[in-house]
């Protein structure tokens, strides 16, 4: 942490003058140097060509920090990782904050340290961005915006529309974890072994997978808000396909499940911020799932489903004990502030 005359943010740190050029200049221009940020100017100019993506989110996680990671390095993460999902090579990132008066400058510099090393090895550049300070009272210590921008895969055709009739549905590795993480950080709930959060960049082992796969991986989501359940009713909402999945192929840890029972919550509703979904051709499936077990992030990918005709518009799951119930569209929100 840099030596500074002030231990927490004030509306100062705001007002454009010597505290907020102190704030950028010591501290975060300091840490995320690179060229283009270097610049210090209203935005970055860089080159590209091609097919892009772009993405942008905000995130109000609360608590800000929790088992496995922080908001800072969540905001990289979650960005990169809907780049990855459109089938791009993240490239340059955007990086907002809205700090709340009275965050102490060390859990700050924890979180940019966070954010340094999370674009590091996702292979990203922070390049532009902003740092606006509210009243206390008026945030929750801090919220951070990320935009980003990535190349697309030569490969890559990644469309809902691609999504057919015979599809195997893939999921990356345990569920819910992410979720449950928060939610025993806020009920004060203790286990045998800690859950921490499955936050990762996912960009690497995508890139992988579309180097050898290419136009067979149809879609990829990533889970977050909503969980599994969510994103298969958004798929069945546009494809006016149906979807049957497994319950005893979705793989979830013994003790985030136990949790999800203790908290009355369904695994396949809960948020994930290290786990994508894909939809590949039934013939590469098992090749597919075989890779991903050798890539970063993938060690417990497993087939959970496939897509039918049979009930158009609906995800049917069939339990464990061999019965079939739908899996509706997530009312309201299970897990608030969970990212």
């Amino acid at each position: 942490m840099p030596q500074l005359d002030f231990d927490i943010i004030t509306l100062g740190h705001g007002s454009g003058g010597i505290l907020t050029n102190k704030l950028l200049e010591t501290g975060v221009f300091e840490l995320l140097k690179n060229p283009l940020l270097d610049e210090h100017h209203d935005g970055a100019i860089f080159e590209l060509s091609g097919r892009l993506a772009f993405s942008t989110d905000s995130f109000v996680i609360s608590p800000v920090f929790f088992p496995g990671g922080n908001i800072g390095e969540l905001a990289v993460n979650g960005t990169v990782n809907d780049l990855a999902m459109c089938g791009a090579v993240p490239k340059y990132l955007s990086l907002s904050f809205i700090l709340e008066e009275g965050l102490t400058m060390k859990e700050f510099w924890e979180i940019l340290v966070s954010i340094k090393f999370t674009a590091e090895h996702a292979g990203v550049q922070i390049v532009t961005g902003d740092t606006k300070v509210v009243e206390r009272g008026k945030g929750d210590r801090i919220f951070i915006n990320t935009s980003g921008i990535g190349q697309v895969h030569e490969k890559a055709q990644i469309s809902t529309k691609r999504v057919q009739t015979g599809d195997k549905i893939i999921v990356s590795g345990h569920i819910a974890t992410h979720g449950i993480a928060i939610m025993s950080v806020r009920e004060g709930l203790e286990f045998e072994t800690e859950i921490v959060s499955d936050t990762a960049h996912l960009n690497h082992t995508i890139k992988a997978l579309l180097d050898e796969y290419g136009a067979e991986i149809h879609l990829l989501k990533d889970p977050t808000r909503g969980g599994v359940a969510s994103v298969l009713n958004e798929i069945v909402r546009d494809t006016r396909l149906g979807i049957n999945i497994s319950q005893k192929s979705i793989p979830v840890l013994e003790e985030v499940y136990g949790a999800c029972e203790l908290l009355g919550l369904d695994p396949l509703y809960v948020a994930n911020e290290g786990v994508f979904i894909a939809f590949v051709s039934a013939e590469i499936a098992d090749d597919f799932v075989k890779k991903l077990q050798k890539l970063e992030h993938g060690q417990h990918a497993a087939v959970i489903g496939e897509v039918t005709t049979e009930h158009p518009k609906q995800v049917i799951l069939q339990s464990q004990i061999g019965g079939r119930r739908v899996v509706n569209m997530l009312v309201g929100e299970q897990l608030p502030r969970i990212c």
